[in-house]
């Protein structure tokens, strides 16, 4: 974790070696959610998972957050941080950014503006599920056809965590260098 905070030498998964003499100019981190969510945390106090992982996840999350670099966005989504740490700066969703979907996503700011939208669409479409319980359901229909399509847990889970188009390319436009 020492390249968090730049001044340092990394090798990254290819094997090349690089060199940071200064910190970075912005960080926009996207920590792991799994032990952060909502549902997570409903895990939790029911006792299906290990707390430790829950502390885990917090204690990277706050790394992010505490980086040393002027400009820093954390993007979760609505989870146990709102409790553990703040209330985020902002929620956003991704047809707030020109993705037909829904996704509460929150940020948590440093030295950055709020998102401004940038072509509001519809919601997308939601779809009904029904579990082995009989339970019924609703999803956004990309969670949906993602959670059909994947085979694992592992790819349930990436699948999930997709950020949308949409958002990424405001972030890179409204807080990229000018």
């Amino acid at each position: 974790m020492a390249i968090l905070n730049g001044r340092g030498e990394f090798t990254p998964e290819n094997g090349s070696k690089h060199k940071i003499d200064t910190k970075w100019d912005i960080i926009i981190a996207f920590p792991p959610c799994t032990h952060l969510t909502c549902t997570g945390q409903w895990a939790y106090t029911k006792g299906y998972k290990d707390s430790a992982l829950k502390e885990e996840g917090a204690n990277f999350f706050m790394k992010m957050i505490n980086a040393d670099c002027d400009k820093i966005a954390v993007e979760n989504p609505i989870g146990i941080m709102s409790t553990r740490y703040r209330k985020p700066d902002q929620i956003i969703q991704p047809y707030m950014f020109g993705d037909e979907a829904q996704k509460s996503t929150c940020l948590w700011l440093k030295n950055l503006p709020l998102l401004k939208p940038t072509k509001i669409v519809g919601k997308g479409e939601k779809k009904e599920w029904i579990n082995a319980k009989g339970q019924k359901k609703t999803y956004p229909k990309w969670m949906f056809d993602a959670l059909n399509k994947a085979k694992t847990k592992e790819e349930r889970s990436k699948l999930r965590s997709k950020t949308f188009i949409g958002i990424a390319k405001a972030m890179a436009q409204q807080w990229g260098v000018k």
